[in-house]
């Protein structure tokens, strides 16, 4: 199996943090995000590593690495990132990732080993997170919801109620060629404006409404996304207090 991390976004809510590098390339406990991600990747046995590139994207090139450029990054959203690797989505099965999050091995694995086309992590124990990075949670989660077979029925919808959110989605996803080739399906029936901004949660929606199923594994403990410079610290604190373990390198 490989993995795609996308990585062509400017990350702008991370402020001076980001204004000479990618977002993948901030550092958290002495470490980049882009190499806890790889970390975890490569433990839970995924074989190769691509990255879809954009703003700084030299950064991110070198002996080794697999690139795909998303050359129009600052003019589309990160479903025609992921386009760009619609060769090695096409071959066989691959783990998405985002560039902002970390996560363990162990998660990586349940996502592998996850039954049917799509599917994707999630944090059931999502609120006493969201309450420490949010002096309101319900100011930045999101509608997610699952019938008995863990299966994804409502996510990406702003809420005002508790009861529309029973986790959050990660950032973490696993596709198969067949629900690629699906995707695309899909996205071949939009205009050209419609398609470059295109999120990812509207994308997993639009899925759903078109009988798509996409199959929700709980995430192993040990994960974060990291959205801002306050998220930043808060994770630091969090590592440097022992109560947050990250990716072994």
């Amino acid at each position: 199996m490989k993995a795609i991390i996308l990585a062509a976004g400017r990350g702008s809510r991370m402020k001076g943090q980001t204004e000479a590098r990618p977002k993948c390339l901030v550092v958290l406990a002495g470490r980049t995000l882009l190499s806890l991600q790889m970390a975890a990747l490569k433990r839970a046995g995924v074989a190769d590593i691509g990255i879809v590139t954009g703003y700084r994207g030299e950064m991110l090139r070198g002996p080794g690495i697999t690139t795909f450029e998303n050359t129009r990054w600052s003019e589309t959203n990160m479903v025609m990132s992921l386009c760009q690797a619609d060769a090695w989505l096409s071959a066989e099965d691959c783990i998405v990732s985002y560039a902002d999050i970390f996560y363990a091995a162990e998660t990586v694995t349940r996502l592998m080993r996850a039954p049917g086309g799509m599917a994707l992590s999630y944090d059931p124990d999502w609120l006493a997170l969201w309450q420490s990075r949010f002096a309101d949670p319900l100011s930045d989660a999101e509608s997610f919801m699952l019938n008995a077979r863990s299966e994804v029925i409502d996510i990406g919808r702003k809420v005002s109620s508790l009861d529309e959110v029973t986790g959050q989605y990660m950032g973490l996803l696993r596709f198969t060629p067949r629900s690629w080739a699906a995707i695309k399906d899909f996205l071949a029936t939009l205009e050209p404006m419609a398609r470059d901004k295109m999120d990812m949660t509207s994308l997993l929606s639009a899925m759903i409404k078109r009988d798509e199923k996409i199959v929700a594994v709980p995430t192993y403990p040990g994960w974060g996304e990291i959205d801002s410079e306050s998220d930043l610290a808060y994770y630091e604190g969090e590592v440097a207090a022992g109560r947050l373990v990250l990716a072994a390198a």
